[in-house]
């Protein structure tokens, strides 16, 4: 199927959240002269019809005409399109050999911002440092060369000689702006290797005659492994030194330029607010970072008077049917939102009165059944969008989720179940941890059906550690 610009359009309104569509809009403005932003006291698009009265009180239609004979129908489109992608992607899937696309599959689509933090944020935070540094003139040259060898972790890439070569410098200045950068911010950047890092960011703590630092030069493996009671026995030392030793070297940091590798400057901004109000439970979209928009009252009534050329006048109407399509997009994507809010308010009423552990099992399906649009529909408008709630910022994903079954027969989300886990898991004796058949049974006890299986499944997902890993001993 070839996808009209317009329907492409209204599909990416629709899954960026408010943030995003803001520069989409913004872009709009500069490319049709026709829109024109409405001041915050201006009528909001809200508010906007597809035919709205000129100046002279006639209703103008999306195209210039003086009917509406020609309004665009945008949400009949949508919703074909919307099935037509539904069908598609039955038939690909059943044609590949797979299970047909559903609403759990939607719930796996990974939400991600892209970064705005790049290796050359890494880059700029090391060489203020450099400058600041006693370096040579010659050392500031071999920098740059030493910095851009750096992984995402902050370990060298390259070995120091073949830096050299690389960059036609003498090793022995290369040698001497490393020196440098082991000194810089944040510790243990610029080591060779995890190892080398972790002993590197101690001895700049002055702990080279730590346990810590023994077990990471000499049983380094047997750390990995957490092997607490064989370290012990290696070193001479109590369970309990062995433990306090492994507590300091978990306070380092593995990969010490992490802070700038991952989207550190990612501001969640909520594209709806659910709270209680005077009167109950209310639903308020944010609406405060798009734009309003209007079309140009001048071009309107231009097209009235029918005194311009045929080319002018096809120009100003396909520019006014792709404002009014914008503003109808705009308004589509809130409308949507807001109902799909509701209906999220509807099933999920013990989730905002008590928190995580009320959450219910939902699929988008059963939201789009009650909003009376399609699955796919309902996939899109919760995309890369966040729901603010008295319990905190949430995805919209993260109240689409499926669920067990309790010993009376009613459904269990699985978010529950997992804080279940972590709640049991939080209060174990750190001496005794429990085993995941121990788990099981203290759920069982409160009435959740689960497997073994799916209790490590779901502590691997929360990332707890297993049973042997978890063991603490004391002195």
């Amino acid at each position: 199927m070839v996808l009209a610009p317009q329907l492409r359009q209204s599909l990416k309104i629709l899954q960026v959240p408010a943030q995003e569509l803001r520069s989409t809009i913004l872009e709009e403005l500069q490319t049709n002269p026709l829109l024109e932003e409405l001041p915050i006291e201006g009528i909001s698009i809200e508010t906007t019809s597809p035919q709205s009265p000129d100046s002279n009180g006639e209703t103008v239609s999306s195209d210039g005409s003086e009917n509406g004979s020609e309004e665009l129908r945008f949400k009949d489109d949508f919703e074909v399109f919307a099935k037509l992608d539904e069908d598609w992607r039955d038939y690909f899937s059943q044609a590949s050999g797979q299970q047909v696309y559903t609403s759990e599959d939607a719930e796996r689509r990974q939400h991600f911002f892209d970064s705005l933090v790049s290796e050359t944020s890494l880059q700029e935070h090391l060489m203020r440092q450099a400058e600041l540094s006693e370096a040579s003139p010659e050392e500031m040259e071999a920098m740059p060369f030493l910095i851009g060898s750096l992984d995402r972790r902050g370990f060298l890439t390259n070995s120091l000689s073949d830096i050299a070569l690389l960059s036609k410098i003498p090793l022995h200045i290369i040698q001497g702006a490393h020196r440098i950068l082991l000194t810089f911010e944040p510790h243990g950047i610029g080591c060779s290797d995890l190892k080398e890092s972790l002993l590197h960011q101690l001895r700049l703590k002055g702990r080279e005659k730590s346990l810590a630092y023994e077990v990471i030069r000499d049983h380094f493996k047997l750390l990995l492994r957490r092997r607490i009671p064989e370290i012990a026995r290696k070193t001479s030392s109590t369970l309990y030194e062995t433990q306090t030793a492994f507590e300091e070297i978990a306070t380092l940091d593995p990969a010490p330029a992490s802070e700038f590798s991952e989207d550190t400057n990612r501001v969640v901004i909520p594209d709806a607010r659910v709270f209680k109000g005077e009167n109950g439970w209310e639903v308020s979209l944010n609406s405060e970072l798009i734009p309003r928009l209007r079309i140009s009252s001048a071009y309107k009534e231009m097209l009235a008077k029918g005194q311009i050329p045929a080319k002018e006048k096809a120009y100003i109407q396909d520019k006014m049917r792709s404002g009014r399509f914008l503003m109808s997009s705009i308004e589509q994507r809130q409308q949507t939102i807001e109902r799909i809010t509701r209906q999220l308010l509807e099933f999920q009423m013990e989730f905002f009165e008590n928190g995580i552990a009320s959450l219910k099992p939902l699929t988008m399906s059963q939201v789009a059944d009650k909003v009376g649009v399609h699955e796919t529909t309902v996939s899109r408008a919760i995309a890369n969008k966040y729901l603010e709630t008295p319990h905190g910022i949430f995805e919209y994903k993260y109240f689409f989720t499926p669920g067990l079954h309790s010993n009376d027969g009613e459904s269990v989300s699985n978010k529950s179940v997992k804080e279940s886990i972590a709640l049991i898991i939080e209060a174990e004796d750190p001496a005794k941890p429990l085993s995941d058949q121990e788990i099981v049974g203290i759920l069982g006890e409160k009435g959740v059906r689960i497997a073994r299986r799916t209790v490590a499944k779901y502590r691997e997902e929360m990332g707890i550690l297993p049973t042997n890993l978890r063991r603490r001993y004391r002195n």
